[in-house]
Order: structure tokens, then sequence, then C-alpha cells
């Protein structure tokens, strides 16, 4: 099959290393273009790039897929198949009907739950104990296609969205090859998503990591897990912003008002919420460094009875 494949953050970049393993023809790979990176605001490549060029694949980086000379491109490749994995673009309905055999899309959830920009977040932060990669046929929708392959997998009680994104993104790779050679015999089966499941993940933004104390300890928890690495859950200490990069849940929380710091240990800052108490085992202060709470309270203190957040 002459495949164009369409990605751009590391999370693509074991899709398309599968593609390289299985010996497709990869005629083009798209991805988005080069953006100014850290302090310095260096012009980086995206991850995708780096790796088709390592594989002396062809790249193209176009800034929208509705140019009509980048629409003409990808008909002259004359592909077979369009794979898409977090491209970060829309396929316009001119581009969809290129290939005969369709696009398709490895999606990092088990559709029709979480479509969306955010799904690997959104499962930790809801508290769902399972998640997946679905692949599909791509339509005009927002993930709405119907489905080809599902594999589930369970997500750990203390499970970071990086740790997760890491998994899925392996994840991804594998059921893309179950996927295309299914494909490829002509026996891949189209599901029809049950759009009244349907739940939308959308992208984050900063604002959602600013916890609210009067959520329970189980809440808060899934919020920091899932907000890892960005945006970060955090809360105010005294005048100071802090991350938090590691909690854990501790029953009961003695009828504090929720927020108050009600112990300080020598590994753990308990903080008493709406529910239980949440456990602050890792935090990072603004301009300091990510420290274990028993490092960080070698040099510092943290008083009791404060209010965080207020």
């Amino acid at each position: 099959m002459k495949i164009v494949f369409m990605g751009t953050p590391d999370f693509a970049v074991p899709s398309l290393e599968a593609l390289v393993e299985e010996k497709h023809d990869i005629v083009q790979v798209f991805t988005q273009p080069d953006r100014p990176k850290g302090r310095g605001n260096k012009l980086t490549m995206p991850p995708v790039k780096e790796k088709a060029l390592e594989h002396n694949l062809k790249v193209c980086q176009p800034h929208s897929l509705k140019n009509t000379e980048i629409v003409n491109i990808i008909k002259n490749l004359n592909p077979d198949l369009i794979v898409v994995v977090a491209y970060g673009q829309i396929l316009t309905k001119e581009v969809l009907a290129i290939p005969p055999l369709g696009c398709i899309n490895v999606h990092a959830s088990l559709l029709p739950k979480y479509r969306g920009a955010g799904p690997i977040q959104w499962a930790i932060i809801n508290g769902e104990k399972t998640t997946g990669i679905t692949t599909m046929y791509m339509g005009e929708g927002l993930d709405t296609g119907d489905m080809i392959l599902k594999e589930e997998i369970f997500i750990g009680e203390n499970e970071t969205a990086e740790e997760l994104h890491n998994r899925l993104s392996l994840l991804g790779g594998k059921v893309l090859k179950g996927t295309l050679l299914q494909i490829d015999k002509g026996t891949a089966p189209r599901v029809r998503q049950n759009h009244e499941e349907s739940t939308y993940a959308p992208r984050l933004t900063k604002e959602l990591g600013n916890i609210q104390w009067n959520k329970t300890a189980e809440e808060i928890h899934n919020l920091i897990r899932g907000t890892i690495p960005w945006p970060m859950a955090y809360t105010n200490y005294l005048d100071k912003t802090m991350k938090i990069w590691k909690s854990g849940i501790e029953k009961g929380n003695g009828s504090n008002e929720p927020g108050k710091i009600i112990e300080v240990t020598k590994d753990k800052i308990i903080v008493a919420t709406g529910k239980d108490s949440l456990a602050i085992e890792e935090l990072q202060f603004s301009g300091g460094k990510r420290l274990a709470v028993k490092d960080f309270l070698v040099g510092n203190t943290i008083e009791k009875n404060i209010i965080l957040g207020s």
C-alpha cells in the first residue's frame, strides 16, 4: 500500500515507526511546521519530522491543508491510504476523498468516549479505570467515524497523564499494525459508533490546574495526575504558587476546613479536602526545582494551619 502519514508530536512517532517496520510504502510524511521552542526560541522540528528524516522519508510541513496546491500535492502522490495520528490539523472533505482505502486515525481512547484533543488527560481526571486505543475511518465529524480495532488497558491508580501517554503511544503503533494488516486483506471491520454514548475531551487550559480544595481528595489526586506535565495542578501557599507533582489519599480530614494544612511530617504535607485528605509528596514552588517534600523540608518550612489557595 502507498501511504501518506500525517502526525506531529511524540505520540505519533511509534505509529510512524510501525509503518516503517512493516515496510509499507510511505510516499510522504505531513507534519506541522517547525516552531520556536525553549528560552532561546530556537526553531525546533516536530518529533515526527525528526523520525521521518532518520528514515529518509519525504516531509511536507504545510500551514494548512485547505491550500489548493497542498491538496494537489496529495492527489499527485496517489496514496491508497492516509494514516493520521495526532496531526493537529483538520482534514478537509477534499483531502478525505483522495485515498481509495480511506483515511484512518489512531485515537487515544475507547471511542465513542473521549472524543477530542485531550482524551488521555481527561480519562485520568475523570477517574476512569481503563482506556485504550481505537483505530477508525475518518469522516468530517470530530472522531465520529466508524471504528476498526480497539485495545483496552488499565490505568494505574497513581499513573500520570505523561506515563499513560507513553504507554498508549506504543500501543497505538501496535494496533495500527493490526489495522493495516486487515485493511490490506480486505477484512477490516466497520463498527458504527453509538453517538449517544459519546463524551468530549477538550483541550486543557492552564486554569484547569487551579485546585479547588472543596473537592474530594480522590478528585484532586486525579487532577494532579491528569495535568502532568501540563498545565500542572497548582495552589497558593501564602503568596507563592505551589505546583504538585505527586500526591496520595489519606482517609479522614478531622472536620477541618478544605485546603487547611493539618499535618506536616518528614515526607508529606497533609491537607484537608471536601472528603478525606490529600498527602502532598512532591512539589515545586515558582522559580524553584521539583523536589520531594522530604528534600524540600531540609532547608524550608511549611506551616500547619495555613489555608492553601486563599
